[in-house]
């Protein structure tokens, strides 16, 4: 490996780490202002009745989901639905980890629900916008732009791996 090569992927590894700090922050803020819809039976309803405010689709798998096939036949017409609309997608390749943002501070253990509860379905997450000029978040500019970078690319859905904390 030369310097070069060295170099440049040591640039993408910082890139990549950007983006998925800039993911974290924009669910934090989702979360928080109630703009997210997990799920991917709950998304498909979503994308159905109000395409227009959904500003970022999330799908997450592990090597075990990519043995699903109704799963990857849902991704698929995510996919499909979301190109339509031009709505940015990313892929997360740990759903361990958004997982664990996004049930921070909820009542995610069986405890906490008698024991038999069903673990949500995360493999495919919306943010959708809140109507008002405070989203015009640049941690939400910087995924947009990173999207669009990855389209140019001919990589229409760019895989990302969210930091471990």
């Amino acid at each position: 490996m030369t310097l070069e090569e060295f170099s440049a992927g040591e640039q993408k590894t910082e890139r990549m780490d950007k983006v998925g700090d800039a993911l974290e922050e924009v669910l934090s803020k989702a979360l928080s202002q109630r703009t997210i819809t997990v799920g991917v039976y709950e998304a498909a309803k979503l994308l159905n009745v109000d395409p227009d405010n959904v500003v970022l689709c999330l799908l997450a798998a592990d090597e075990d989901d990519d043995r699903d096939v109704a799963l990857q036949i849902h991704f698929t017409l995510i996919q499909a639905f979301c190109c339509e609309n031009d709505i940015d997608i990313l892929r997360v390749s740990n759903p361990g980890r958004l997982a664990e943002l996004l049930l921070l501070g909820t009542e995610a253990s069986p405890a906490a629900s008698g024991g038999a509860a069903q673990p949500p379905d995360l493999h495919c997450v919306l943010v959708t916008n809140p109507h008002s000029s405070q989203w015009k978040d640049p941690a939400l500019s910087q995924l947009i732009c990173f999207c669009r970078e990855s389209r140019y690319m001919d990589q229409w859905v760019p895989v990302i791996n969210l930091p471990e904390r």
